[in-house]
């Protein structure tokens, strides 16, 4: 059945954008590269493997320890990245954010530091069908090692939270809900803000995987009366090794450190050791400083294109494309069909054709797209399918290579004779 959708017009000047990442000016195959891979990594762009060069080249050294000018000059650099995280997420205070490696370690950082703390035998933990398997598996190990019961929110047929389901498990009483802001399988946005506020008053803490959201759309976390709130980097035009907890500053206060070593304590005897202050004390060892330094100037360059922009962009490649791929015959296409609850994921199947040879032949078209499980087999089991075809865009992306996947879709079925 065919697909209509109203999409936003988008205001970004696309072609000025493509210019400053130097991988898109590649071809694959003797064709165009289509790039259509970013709920899984972003590429860079020149301001932020300029703003890391710039760092090995003029004035590499350790951080916080050194009373040298390089020292210092690394450090004042990584500090003004952590800045410009909570400006970009809205924290309350810098102190607040913690540098870890992507959002994996964030949520075990949480699961282990609060966690293991705070929730006991017969506690309940409340998630999602739709959550990747790093803020899915943590919890679930968890729950076996203090014997903790998880109950697991159900999606209705367009791939939407039940929010009776929700409300009816939160009320049943929670000590956590884990939840994911925007699905990185089907692209849904969740109301998170109104789901945190009833599970605060069911007496859940709460904690937001927000790896698809922060990249994507604006995210307030003190709006989303989250707890804890955690992002990676790569996602997000920022290098591998750069990913962000936030939390509460009454909480983190009162956790034990994730890791222990170097610059997380203030004072080491014999006999004891005390524990830096916030956020250091969750940051054991030499950080990714490098890494840090390059989040931030993409956070810069996010902020100078406008994250709304960026979403109403994406939104119109959504729906420029939904259409399309209804279309074809065959095409099953995976998760809501209207544009006020989602992003720019669109996860689809082609009847008789493997996702994975899918993305063989999409390869050969120069479209890169993702195939398989996408880190959440819960969701593949619910929806019946062992994987789907994913495409995935961002500020980058244009109608242009939206029409480059449909016709890829085209060559498919013509090479598998569906």
């Amino acid at each position: 059945m065919a697909v209509t959708v109203r999409a936003p017009a988008s205001t970004l000047d696309v072609a000025r954008i493509r210019a400053d990442f130097p991988v898109l000016a590649q071809t694959v195959r003797g064709k165009p590269l289509v790039y259509l891979d970013n709920a899984a990594t972003s590429q860079k762009p020149r301001q932020v493997i300029e703003a890391m060069s710039r760092v090995f080249e003029e004035h590499n050294a350790n951080i916080h320890r050194g009373v040298y000018e390089f020292s210092e000059r690394t450090t004042a650099a990584f500090e003004e990245a952590r800045s410009k995280v909570a400006r970009l997420v809205n924290a309350p205070s810098e102190r607040e954010v913690i540098f870890v490696r992507n959002a994996t370690e964030g949520v075990n950082l949480v699961a282990y530091a609060w966690g293991r703390d705070n929730l006991k035998r017969g506690d309940r933990i409340v998630t999602t069908v739709l959550e990747h398997h790093s803020d899915f598996v943590p919890w679930q190990q968890l729950a076996a090692e203090v014997g903790a019961e998880i109950a697991v929110v159900d999606i209705d047929g367009e791939g939407r939270l039940r929010r009776d389901q929700m409300s009816a498990e939160l009320r049943k009483g929670a000590k956590l809900l884990a939840l994911t802001h925007t699905s990185n399988g089907l692209g849904t946005v969740n109301p998170v803000r109104e789901i945190a506020a009833e599970a605060h008053a069911a007496g859940a803490t709460v904690v937001i995987d927000a790896a698809q959201a922060v990249p994507h759309t604006p995210v307030d976390v003190q709006d989303l009366q989250a707890d804890f709130l955690v992002f990676s980097g790569h996602k997000m035009l920022a290098p591998p090794g750069s990913g962000v907890v936030w939390g509460r500053a009454a909480l983190l206060e009162k956790m034990r450190p994730f890791l222990y070593g170097g610059d997380m304590i203030s004072r080491v005897s014999v006999a004891m050791t005390e524990w830096n202050e916030l956020p250091w004390k969750f940051e054991a060892g030499t950080s990714s400083y490098v890494d840090a330094i390059g989040l931030g100037a993409a956070v810069d360059y996010l902020w100078a294109v406008g994250i709304e922009k960026i979403h109403e962009h994406e939104l119109a490649l959504v729906g420029y494309l939904l259409p399309r791929l209804s279309e074809i015959p065959g095409v099953t296409v995976y998760g809501p069909r209207t544009l006020d609850d989602r992003v720019g994921v669109v996860s689809f199947n082609i009847e008789g054709i493997h996702p994975h040879d899918v993305a063989t032949i999409f390869d050969r078209e120069g479209v890169c797209v993702r195939a398989g499980h996408h880190c959440n087999q819960p969701l593949m089991t619910r929806l019946g399918v062992p994987a789907t075809t994913r495409a995935s865009f961002y500020l980058y992306n244009t109608t242009e290579e939206c029409d480059a996947l449909t016709r890829a879709v085209h060559a498919a079925k013509k090479v598998f004779g569906v």
